[in-house]
């Protein structure tokens, strides 16, 4: 079973994290104007999903300032920053930061079940109820290719690895 921490502490998740050859589960999420973002809406394309706890902590931040640096060199990538922060909040941080290659993805609804299904939930610790750091990679034809699953969740994620997975 897939494992991370908070600042040492071991943390429970719902459900159990994607594996690689898989197909992806389906996903409903909200974008900025409200309106949804399915699975369907990625087809043809390689989409990374940086998923995290919350914009507003540094290590969140990072990441997403990395992935859009990064998204601007991939062609047919498209980078999903998947959080529970609403989405009036993401896209003020994407303004303020000047985010433009990456599509902010909130996962705020009581009626989502993103965090179950790809084994991301927190269910217990001080950040219960929020997603943990992991970056999933989903080919144009739907399969899991790559994840990571951060072992602890102040550290970033392995651009490297994920960048590495993109190129093949």
């Amino acid at each position: 079973m897939a494992k991370t921490a908070f600042q040492g502490n071991p943390v429970t998740l719902a459900g159990e994290f994607v594996k690689t050859g898989t197909q992806a589960p389906d996903f409903s999420l909200v974008k900025g104007d409200l309106s949804s973002f399915t699975l369907a809406d990625t087809k043809g394309k390689y989409a990374l999903l940086n998923i995290f706890p919350s914009m507003d902590t540094g290590v969140c931040a990072a990441s997403v300032r990395k992935f859009n640096q990064l998204a601007a060199q991939m062609s047919d990538t498209i980078v999903l920053a998947i959080s529970k922060d609403l989405p009036f909040a993401q896209g003020r941080f994407c303004t303020t930061e000047g985010i433009e290659n990456v599509i902010p993805l909130s996962d705020y609804r009581y009626t989502s079940d993103f965090g179950e299904k790809y084994g991301v939930l927190m269910t217990d610790g001080v950040l219960c109820g929020l997603l943990a750091r992991a970056v999933v990679i989903i080919n144009p034809e739907g399969k899991v290719v790559y994840t990571e699953l951060v072992p602890e969740i102040t550290q970033e994620p392995d651009y490297e690895a994920a960048l590495a997975a993109l190129k093949g």
